[in-house]
C-alpha cells in the first residue's frame, strides 16, 4: 500500500493497533508498534528496519532497539493477535495449516543459520527456517504462530547460542514437536480448529500423527508412498509368550505368528485389489490459470502400526493421480470412517492458503526482511509481521463487504480461480 491508501485506513489501523496497548508498559516503546506495522504496511521495496526507520523520520538505533532489547511483552501479543483471530466468523469451521518455510541468509550471525534444505530455492544453502501453524475458514486466513527451527548444531554449541540471546531452555527440537507446540499453544489462547492439515513430511512421521490422535484432533495430512500400512488387519494374539518355549509367559500383544507384514501405500495401491481394481473417480478440485485442475481419486481405510507396530488404528487412504503430470499423492486422514470423500478433499487440498500467507507475508509485509542477529528480535519479528498481515486480512474483509474487491490491496483468498471447487467429474 501507498501512504494516501494507510491514511485511508488509518481510523481503522489506530483502532486495530490499540488492542495491543497493554502489551507495552511504557508509553514512549508503545509508539515505536505503529511505526514498524506502517512500515511493514508501506510500499518500500526492503522492509528492514533501517529503510522503515527512515521512511518514518525516526532513529534507525532506536527501532532496531524497540525490536530486540525494548521491554515489552510480545507473548502477550502473540496471545492478543489469536483472540482477534478467534473472532472471525465461522472461526468453528476453522482449517489448521501446520507449514514451514524458509529465507537465505548470509554469514553465520542470523540465529538458526546454517546450511540446509530451503524450500524457497528447493535446494541446500546457507539459511534460517521457522515452522508456522495456519488458519484459513472460508474467504478469510491469516499465521497465527511461528517458531525458529533451531538446529542440533547451535544447541550442542550453547556458547553460540548465548551470543545471539538464544536462552539456554531453547534447544533443538524436531519440527513435528515445533509444530504440536504452536498447535497447543494456539488451542490454550482459545482457537479450535474443525480439521488439520500438513504436508508429507509431517504426515510421515506416525509420532506425530499418534500426538494427533491423543489430541483429538481431526486431520489429513499428505503422507510419504512409503508409509506403511494394511488394508486386511492381521490377527493379534494375547496368549502368553514363551522365549524358547519355557519360563512364565508375558502376555504382551503380538501379531500371530504367519501374519502377513504391512506393506508401503506404493504397493498396496498397485497389488492389492480394493485398490488395484478399484475405478478411479475424477474430481475438478479447482481452476488454476490454465483451466480446470483434476485428479483422479481412489479412497480405502486402512490399518496404521501403532508404536508397538500393531495395527490398532484406522485411517482413511486417498490415492490421487494428477493425469496431466502423473503425479500421485497419497493423504491420511483420522476422521470417521463414514466421512466423505468430498470432505476428505476439501480438507486436503487447502494448503494452498499457507502458501498464499508465506508469499504475501514475504512480498507484502517483509517477513525475511529481517537482518538482526538477536533471537528476540527474529521471535519479535514474527509476531509483529502476523499482526500486519491479519490487518490486511481483517481490512479486505470488511472493505469486501462493500465493493466486490479492495483496490490496492492484496486479496487474502489469492485469485479466485484458485479456491477449491471439488465437483466429482
Amino acid at each position: 500500500m501507498d501512504a494516501e491508501q494507510i491514511r485511508q485506513l488509518d481510523p481503522l489501523l489506530r483502532e486495530y493497533l490499540a488492542r495491543f496497548d497493554d502489551c507495552f508498559a511504557r508509553g514512549d516503546t508503545r509508539a515505536h508498534l505503529p511505526v514498524y506495522i506502517r512500515g511493514q504496511l508501506s510500499n518500500l521495496d526492503r522492509k528492514s528496519v533501517e529503510p522503515m526507520a527512515l521512511e518514518a523520520g525516526v532513529s534507525v538505533r532506536t527501532l532496531q532497539e524497540f525490536l530486540s532489547q525494548h521491554q515489552w511483552d510480545e507473548n502477550r501479543m502473540r496471545i492478543r493477535l489469536q483472540e482477534i483471530v478467534g473472532e472471525q466468523p465461522a472461526v468453528h469451521q476453522a482449517i489448521g495449516i501446520i507449514d514451514e518455510t524458509s529465507c537465505v541468509k548470509k554469514g553465520d550471525k542470523t540465529p538458526g543459520v546454517q546450511r540446509q534444505y530451503l524450500g524457497c530455492i528447493g535446494k541446500q544453502e546457507n539459511g534460517i527456517v521457522t515452522v508456522h501453524l495456519g488458519l484459513s475458514t472460508g474467504d478469510f486466513h491469516c499465521l497465527v504462530d511461528g517458531d525458529l527451527f533451531l538446529p542440533e548444531a547451535w544447541d550442542q554449541d550453547r556458547e553460540r547460542c548465548r551470543r545471539a540471546g538464544i536462552p539456554d531452555e531453547v534447544v533443538y527440537r524436531p519440527k513435528t514437536d515445533i509444530a504440536l507446540e504452536l498447535y497447543d499453544r494456539a488451542k490454550h489462547n482459545g482457537l479450535r480448529f474443525e480439521w488439520l492439515t500438513f504436508d508429507e513430511w509431517y504426515g510421515s512421521k506416525p509420532p506425530f500423527l499418534r500426538a494427533l490422535d491423543a489430541r483429538e484432533q481431526k486431520f489429513v495430512g499428505e503422507t510419504h508412498k512409503d508409509f506403511v500400512a494394511w488394508i486386511d488387519p492381521p490377527r493379534i494374539t494375547h496368549r502368553p509368550y514363551r522365549r524358547g518355549g519355557r519360563g512364565r509367559g508375558r502376555r504382551t500383544p503380538r501379531l500371530v505368528s504367519g501374519s502377513p507384514k504391512a506393506q508401503t501405500l506404493e504397493q498396496l495401491a498397485k497389488s492389492h485389489p480394493a485398490l488395484r481394481d478399484q475405478p478411479w473417480e475424477t474430481w475438478r478440485i479447482k481452476d488454476g490459470e490454465k483451466g480446470p485442475i483434476v485428479w483422479n481419486v481412489k479412497h480405502v481405510l486402512i490399518w496404521a502400526k501403532d508404536e508397538e507396530h500393531l495395527p490398532t488404528k484406522q485411517y482413511h487412504l486417498l490415492v490421487c493421480n494428477n493425469p496431466l503430470t502423473g503425479e500421485t499423492k497419497y493423504f491420511l486422514s483420522n476422521a470417521p470412517p463414514n466421512t466423505s470423500v468430498k470432505q476428505l478433499l476439501q480438507v486436503a487440498f487447502s494448503r494452498w492458503s499457507i502458501e498464499r500467507c508465506f508469499e504475501d507475508q514475504k512480498g507484502e509485509v517483509g517477513l525475511t526482511h529481517w537482518e538482526g542477529r538477536v533471537w528476540i528480535g527474529l521471535k519479535r519479528h514474527l509476531i509483529l509481521t502476523s499482526v500486519s498481515y491479519l490487518f490486511l486480512a481483517t481490512a479486505c474483509q470488511q472493505l469486501r463487504k462493500k465493493k466486490s474487491r479492495p483496490d490496492g490491496l492484496p486479496d487474502p483468498c489469492g485469485d479466485q480461480r484458485h479456491r477449491a471447487i471439488l465437483v466429482a467429474g
